[in-house]
């Protein structure tokens, strides 16, 4: 096998770096989204409790 010069080292190196920077903010966009999701649960259910206590005291 040929040694690979330093060139293409960096270039390897490179490809890589932009390979798993992107799987990394691929999972960040995912994680976002996931974690919307679960606020509007979240204040929902909030929502729905908050009425249930008023309409009880009523």
């Amino acid at each position: 096998m040929a040694k690979k010069s330093a060139l293409q080292k960096i270039e390897h190196h490179e490809r890589i770096c932009r390979y798993m920077q992107k799987q990394t903010f691929d999972r960040i966009d995912r994680m976002e989204a996931r974690i919307a999701r679960m606020e509007k649960f979240i204040v929902g259910g909030l929502g729905a409790i908050l009425l249930a206590v008023l309409s009880n005291h009523m």
